[in-house]
């Protein structure tokens, strides 16, 4: 069983598994243990949030921290968002039968990497943390801040993770691609009604 909306899988027939790629804005949940979730971040924060009994689980991946109205429960919105992207995740695992309080969290990114920037990668790291305490949960990792990008490779069903830093070229990349799809944030509306629980 799963539910998503990224929408890059890949068969990696060396490892025998299905790799699917979770893009800005995107999330992915599922309970096929052959599966690996893939993102790569630069200011962006990725959560990945499992039911540790089921191996029932998924990853997000925004850019920014909440909408401008800063209503954590409005039902207009879009995964652009921490805020609803953190509401969808957390509300799939629980579909699973999986407690708030026993969701295994694990939190990435919100590096600084712009010279003379907003710091938007210390303001999406600010953002999770004081989601994750303003909603009584807790995450058991985590490796958000520093200058640099991180690759991060996700196995729900075990909860396994690898990170790797970018350097380079790499981070580069990183960097030129966030700042584009910001700057197709600003003009794209914010759409897409959703059902949130509390």
């Amino acid at each position: 069983m799963e539910r998503h909306i990224a929408r890059t899988r890949i068969r990696d027939e060396r490892l025998g598994q299905h790799n699917v790629r979770v893009q800005p804005g995107e999330y992915f949940v599922t309970s096929d243990a052959g599966i690996m979730i893939i993102t790569v971040l630069g200011s962006c924060v990725a959560a990945c949030v499992r039911n540790p009994y089921t191996g029932f689980g998924g990853m997000n991946h925004f850019m920014l921290p909440q909408s401008e109205e800063g209503d954590w429960n409005g039902v207009s919105s879009h995964m652009r968002y921490g805020n609803h992207a953190m509401e969808n995740l957390i509300n799939e695992v629980m579909k699973s039968g999986c407690r708030r309080s026993e969701m295994e969290i694990k939190l990435f990114g919100g590096a600084n990497m712009y010279v003379g920037g907003s710091e938007i990668g210390a303001k999406n790291a600010q953002f999770v943390t004081g989601y994750l305490k303003a909603e009584g949960l807790r995450a058991s990792a985590s490796d958000l801040g520093g200058s640099h990008g991180r690759r991060i490779h996700y196995w729900p069903s075990t909860g396994k993770v690898k990170r790797l830093l970018l350097t380079g070229g790499e981070d580069s990349r990183v960097a030129t691609a966030e700042t584009t799809y910001r700057s197709r944030l600003t003009t794209a509306p914010v759409e897409g009604d959703i059902e949130l629980f509390g």
